[in-house]
C-alpha cells in the first residue's frame, strides 16, 4: 500500500509541478541547503547556540551548540539523532501552531494529546487538559517528553501538573526547532527519557516585521488566524546590545461535528452503535418504588420472547414514530452492543453532538534584551502566553438514583395531565392494562433544552531568565542562568450545567434545582416532533443553571539555576579531546484546588476534581553531569556523558549516555548510542486520594465467571453496566521507572544533491507508571484478583484502576530520512521524506503476564501504534516563485471491536476489521513581491480526504465516533493565506 501511495505522489507531483497556479499554497523556501544534509535544514548561523542566545561560533563556523550536547559541533555531522525544523517547513505544510507541528512530526506519538482528541467526554486521566495539546515523542506519553524554550525549562500546565502545554510557545518568535529523537537524561534529566523537543527563537533582531495568516475551510466554517509582529533595535556586533520583542495573537474558530458527515454513530453495517438510554424523547428505566421497580417488571419486545430489561422508549413501540423521529436518535443497536434486553430501547449519536476542534484564543509575547560587554554577553528574556479555550459537548444526561436523584414522571393535574395520558395511550395500546393515570415512571433523559456543556479555562503562563555565556580561557567557554517559570490555570463551568437541587440523603435544598423542576411537572422530557418545551419548563431550566461557577484551577512552577563549562582538555593524533561539566538546581512547586464555594451545592455531572485538592506541595531536584568526547581515530568519535540527579522523596539515580560516530570516508558516517533513564511519578500521580466512581459502560462481565470479561448474556454472562465503582487516584507507594534505550544508524552523503540517514532505535521501559486500562485488568482476571473489590458474598463491588508500577513496554522503529535537490532550468528541484516506521510496540504488565501486541492495534485511550508515518515533500524555486507538494501518510490499524462482534453473536455485513491508511496532500506557492515582502497561497487536504472510518466510541463515557482524532484532521479541504513583511 506504501509503494502505491509513493507512486501516486510521484504522478501527482509532476503533474502539479507542471499545472502550479500562483493561487496555490504556502511559501516554500528550500528547506535544504546547497549541499543536501541529514538534518534537512542549513546550520543555524548567527550565533546560534543552545540556549538561543549569542554565544560565538567556533573556529570552524559551523560547530554550535545543539540539543542533547553541552560540547559545540555541526548539527549535520551529529552522533544524535537531530531533525531541525526550519521556519521555511514550517511555511511550506501550513503549521501555524506548536500543536500542528506536534502532529506532524512522525516521531510523535498517536496520543489524545490534542484539542480534537479532548473535545469530549474524558477520564480523570486527562483531567484538566481543555485547551491544552502536549507532546508525546516515540509515543512514551507527555511526561517523558522535554520540551525547552531555548534549551531551558518552562513549567507544565496548571490544571495537570505533569507536562508542558506547547501552545504557550511563542511560536510567531520562533528561528527553527530542534527535536532530539533519542534519551537525553545525562543531559537534561529523567524528563527527557523520550526526547527533548527545543523551540529557539530569534535573537538579535533589527527593524519591524509582521505578519497575517488564515485558514479557511472550503465550507467556510472553523477558521483559524494569526497575526503576529516583532521589532528589534541594536546591533549586538557593532553597538554591543540588542533588544527585540514579539507579540502574536492566534484564533481558532469551534468546528461543530454535526456540519461534517463522517461523523455517524449510528453504523449498524460496520459494526458501530451507541450505548446510552439517555435521549432527548426520554427511556423510561426501572427504579424502586415506580410502575417499573425492577428491570424484570418491564414487558416483552413485541414480537419475541426477551423481556425489556433495559427499559421502554415509548418511540420505538409499534405504531409509533420510531427513535429516528427526533434528532440524532436511533434505535438501541442490540446486536453491536450483545445486549438483546434493550431492543425497546433508543441512543442519543453522542459523537454528533461535540465541536471537533475547541475555540482557543492565545496570546503570546517574547521580550529579550541583550547586553555585550567584551565577549561576554547578559541576556534577559521573558516570554508568557493568555490562552483561552472553550470546550463544547454534548447535552447533559439525567440518570436517576433511589437517593439523590429520585424523580419520576406522574400526572400533575392542570400541569402535565394531557401529556401524561397521551404517553398512557400508546403504551396501553401496545400493553392493554400495563399502565394506568396512577402509575409514575422513572427514565433516563437527554436535556437537549439544557443546551451544550461548556467548560471554559483560562491559562497564563510567565517565565523570565537571566543568563549569561562567554569565553574563560583558551577555547573554554562557560553558561549560566537563573529562571523563574509558571503556568496557572482556571476552569469555569459554562452553559449545559445545573444544580441538582437535593441534599444527599434526597431532602430539597431549598434552592431552584433540576431535580425539582423534573418533578413539578414542568418541564416534559416526552416531546415529540415539533414539540417545544413550555415557557414554564424553560423558565426551570434557567432558573437551576450553574453557569459561571469555578470548576477547578492549579498552578505549576518552577525555580531553577544551573550552570556549566566546556572546552578542550588536551589534542590526540585525531583532534581535541573536549569536555563539559554542569550544575543544575531546581524546585517544582504544584498546588490543585477545586470547587472553593463556601456552600458547595451539587451540579449534575460537572467534573469537579475536589478529592484531588493539593495544596502547595514541591520536590527540590539537584543534579550535576559531565560529557567528553573523544576522538579516537580520525573519523572515529566516542562521547560519554553522566548525570547524577537527588530528587526530593526519591534518593539519587545516576544514567549514562554513550555515543559512538565512526566516518570512514566522508560519503558515510555510521553512529549509534545507549543511554539509561529514569522518571519519576508526577504530583498527581503519587499524591492525589483516591476516589471511587460509578461505571456507566456495558461492555464488560464479571471476569470471575466469563473469560476475559466478554458479555454473553445466553451463557450467563451479563453485562456490569451500572453496577460497579471503578476506584482512581494517586499512589504514594509508586517507584520511579527507568528504561534501557540505544539507537544505531548511519548517514550516505555521496554528493552536495543527496543525503539520506537510517536509525533503527530502541526504548525498553520498566516498572512503567500508568493507570491499567479496564480491558487489561478484565483481561487478566487471575493475576489481577485483588484489584477486583468484593462484598462478602463474593458479588463485585469495585475495580480498582489507581496509579501502579506495572510491568514493562517495549518500543522500537526504524526512522527514515532523505533529502535530494538538483538544478532544473533557471530554478532548483527539491525533495524530501522523513518516517518513521515501528517494527515493536508491546506491553507486559507483570512477568506472569501475557505480551499484549499494541503494534498496529486500537487502544482505547493510550498511544496509537501505528506502523508507518511519514510526510514527503516535492518542491520546486524558480526566482520569486516556490511551488511544493507535500504528502502525509498515517498506516491503518486493526480497528477496535465492540461487545457483540467480540462475543461471535453479530457479524456485520461491511467487513471492518482494519482502519484504511490516512493520506493528505498538501500544496503550495509563493511569491516574493520584493526583498522585504512575501505572499503565499496554499490548499492543505487537496483532495478533501475525510478520515477513515474508526470505531473510536468509548462505552464508558459515552464519548468517540466513528473517525479517530488521535490521527485524522476533521477540518477537510482548507485555503491558506500568508503576508508578511518587514523593514
Amino acid at each position: 500500500m506504501a509503494g502505491r501511495t509513493t507512486l501516486k505522489l510521484i504522478l501527482v507531483s509532476g503533474t502539479a509541478l507542471a499545472c502550479a497556479m500562483p493561487h496555490l499554497a504556502m511559501a516554500q523556501a528550500q528547506t535544504t541547503r546547497e549541499a543536501a544534509t541529514q538534518t534537512g535544514a542549513a546550520t543555524p548561523t548567527s550565533g546560534a547556540s543552545l540556549s538561543g542566545d549569542t554565544a560565538a561560533e567556533s573556529d570552524n563556523g559551523r560547530d554550535i551548540l545543539v540539543t542533547g550536547s553541552r560540547i559545540k559541533q555541526d548539527p549535520n555531522d551529529s552522533a544524535l539523532p537531530l531533525q531541525i525544523i526550519t521556519t521555511q517547513e514550517l511555511q511550506r505544510n501550513g503549521i501555524v501552531s506548536p500543536e500542528q507541528l506536534i502532529s506532524f512530526l512522525t516521531s510523535n506519538g498517536s496520543g489524545a494529546d490534542n484539542l480534537a482528541s479532548n473535545s469530549d467526554v474524558v477520564t480523570a486521566e486527562r483531567r484538566g487538559n481543555n485547551g491544552a495539546s502536549f507532546a508525546n515523542l516515540r509515543g512514551q506519553g507527555p511526561a517523558a517528553t522535554l520540551v525547552l524554550l531555548n534549551g531551558r525549562r518552562v513549567a507544565a500546565q496548571g490544571t495537570t501538573g505533569s507536562a508542558v502545554d506547547v501552545n504557550q510557545i511563542p511560536f510567531q518568535a520562533i528561528d527553527r526547532v530542534e527535536v532530539l529523537k533519542d534519551g537525553a537524561s545525562a543531559i537534561y534529566g529523567t524528563d527527557a527519557l523520550a526526547g527533548v523537543i527545543n523551540f529557539i527563537t530569534k535573537k538579535d533582531y533589527k527593524g519591524f516585521g509582521a505578519s497575517a495568516y488564515t485558514d479557511i475551510t472550503e465550507r467556510g466554517d472553523s477558521p483559524i488566524y494569526r497575526l503576529s509582529a516583532i521589532a528589534g533595535y541594536g546591533d549586538l556586533d557593532d553597538q554591543g546590545f540588542n533588544v527585540m520583542g514579539t507579540v502574536g495573537y492566534s484564533w481558532i474558530a469551534p468546528l461543530q461535528a454535526k456540519t461534517r458527515d463522517f461523523v455517524d454513530t449510528f453504523q449498524h453495517d460496520r459494526g458501530l452503535g451507541v450505548d446510552t438510554r439517555g435521549t432527548p424523547f426520554a427511556t423510561i428505566v426501572n427504579l424502586a418504588g415506580t410502575s417499573f421497580p425492577t428491570s424484570g417488571s418491564f414487558p416483552l419486545i413485541p414480537g419475541t420472547t426477551q423481556r425489556a430489561t433495559g427499559g421502554l422508549n415509548i418511540l420505538r413501540l409499534p405504531g409509533q414514530p420510531g427513535c429516528a423521529s427526533i434528532l440524532d436518535q436511533g434505535d438501541y443497536d442490540t446486536q453491536v452492543w450483545a445486549a438483546p434486553g434493550n431492543g425497546l430501547a433508543c441512543t442519543f449519536d453522542t459523537g454528533k453532538n461535540v465541536y471537533l476542534q475547541q475555540k482557543l484564543e492565545t496570546l503570546t509575547y517574547l521580550g529579550r534584551a541583550v547586553k555585550r560587554f567584551g565577549h561576554h554577553d547578559i541576556v534577559l528574556e521573558v516570554t508568557g502566553s493568555r490562552a483561552d479555550s472553550a470546550k463544547r459537548f454534548s447535552p447533559v444526561q439525567i440518570t436517576p438514583n433511589t437517593s439523590t436523584q429520585n424523580y419520576r414522571y406522574k400526572r400533575i393535574v392542570g400541569v402535565n395531565d394531557a401529556a401524561f395520558d397521551n404517553l398512557i395511550a400508546r403504551v396501553n395500546s401496545v400493553y392493554p392494562g400495563l399502565l394506568n393515570q396512577n402509575s409514575s415512571f422513572a427514565y433516563r433523559w437527554r436535556c437537549v433544552e439544557c443546551g451544550e456543556r461548556e467548560l471554559t479555562t483560562r491559562t497564563t503562563t510567565f517565565r523570565g531568565a537571566l543568563n549569561a555565556e562567554g569565553p574563560l580561557f583558551g577555547d573554554w567557554d562557560y553558561r549560566t542562568g537563573v529562571s523563574y517559570a509558571q503556568s496557572q490555570s482556571s476552569s469555569l463551568l459554562g452553559t449545559g450545567y445545573y444544580f441538582r437541587g437535593t441534599n444527599d440523603n434526597g431532602t430539597l435544598d431549598g434552592s431552584p434545582g433540576l431535580i425539582p423542576a423534573l418533578n413539578s411537572g414542568a418541564i416534559n422530557p416526552f416531546l415529540f416532533a415539533g414539540q417545544t418545551q413550555s415557557a414554564a419548563g424553560l423558565a426551570a431550566l434557567q432558573a437551576a443553571s450553574a453557569q459561571g461557577v469555578r470548576l477547578y484551577g492549579g498552578k505549576y512552577s518552577v525555580k531553577q539555576v544551573d550552570g556549566s563549562v566546556a572546552g578542550s582538555l588536551f589534542r590526540l593524533p585525531a583532534g581535541e579531546v573536549k569536555i563539559a561539566a554542569g550544575v543544575d538546581f531546581r524546585r517544582e512547586e504544584y498546588s490543585f484546588t477545586g470547587d472553593q464555594r463556601a456552600t458547595q451545592r451539587v451540579i449534575i455531572a460537572a467534573p469537579f476534581d475536589n478529592g484531588n485538592v493539593l495544596d502547595g506541595i514541591h520536590r527540590d531536584i539537584k543534579a550535576a553531569y559531565a560529557e567528553i568526547l573523544i576522538p579516537v581515530l580520525p573519523g572515529l568519535e566516542v562521547s560519554a556523558a553522566g548525570r547524577i540527579d537527588d530528587y526530593t522523596g526519591f534518593g539519587t539515580t545516576t544514567n549514562p549516555k554513550v555515543s559512538v560516530k565512526f566516518r570512514p570516508f566522508k560519503p558515510i558516517m555510521f553512529r549509534g548510542s545507549y543511554n539509561t533513564a529514569f522518571r519519576v511519578p508526577t504530583f498527581n500521580q503519587i499524591f492525589n486520594p483516591v476516589v471511587d466512581s460509578v461505571y456507566t459502560g456495558a461492555d464488560f462481565a464479571d471476569p470471575k465467571n466469563c473469560p476475559g470479561g466478554k458479555i454473553n448474556e445466553a451463557s450467563g454472562c451479563p453485562s456490569l453496566s451500572r453496577a460497579i465503582n471503578i476506584r482512581s487516584g494517586g499512589n504514594p507507594n509508586l517507584g520511579p521507572e527507568t528504561a534501557k534505550e540505544f539507537s544505531v544508524g548511519g548517514v550516505f552523503e555521496p554528493s552536495r544533491h543527496f543525503s539520506a540517514s537510517v536509525d533503527y532505535w530502541s526504548i525498553h521501559r520498566e516498572n512503567t507508571i500508568q493507570v491499567l486500562a479496564l480491558q487489561t485488568l478484565f483481561a487478566n482476571y487471575t493475576l489481577f484478583a485483588d484489584r477486583f473489590i468484593r462484598d462478602a458474598g463474593g458479588v463485585l463491588q469495585t475495580v480498582d484502576q489507581s496509579y501502579s508500577n506495572a510491568g514493562t513496554t517495549r518500543t522500537r522503529g526504524i526512522d527514515f530520512t532523505a533529502r535530494v535537490n538538483f538544478d532544473l532550468g533557471r530554478g532548483q528541484i527539491a525533495a524530501g521524506i522523513d518516517g518513521t516506521y515501528l517494527t515493536k510496540k508491546d506491553e507486559q504488565v507483570n512477568a506472569a503476564a501475557t505480551v499484549i501486541d499494541e503494534l498496529g492495534v486500537y487502544s482505547l485511550a493510550a498511544d496509537l501504534g501505528l506502523r508507518w508515518k511519514y510526510n514527503a515533500y516535492v518542491g520546486y524555486s524558480n526566482g520569486p516563485w516556490t511551488l511544493a507538494l507535500t504528502q502525509v501518510f498515517r498506516d491503518g490499524y486493526k480497528n477496535q471491536v465492540l461487545p457483540g462482534i467480540a462475543a461471535g453473536t453479530f457479524n456485520p455485513p461491511n467487513d471492518v476489521d482494519r482502519v484504511a491508511n490516512y493520506i493528505l496532500y498538501n500544496v503550495s506557492a509563493g511569491y516574493t513581491l520584493a526583498p522585504n515582502f512575501k505572499l503565499a497561497f496554499g490548499v492543505k487536504n487537496l483532495f478533501d480526504t475525510d478520515p477513515p472510518f474508526a470505531i473510536s466510541y468509548d462505552s464508558n463515557n459515552g464519548s468517540g465516533s466513528s473517525w479517530e482524532p488521535r490521527v485524522a484532521d476533521p477540518r477537510g479541504r482548507s485555503f491558506t493565506v500568508l503576508t508578511e513583511f518587514k523593514f
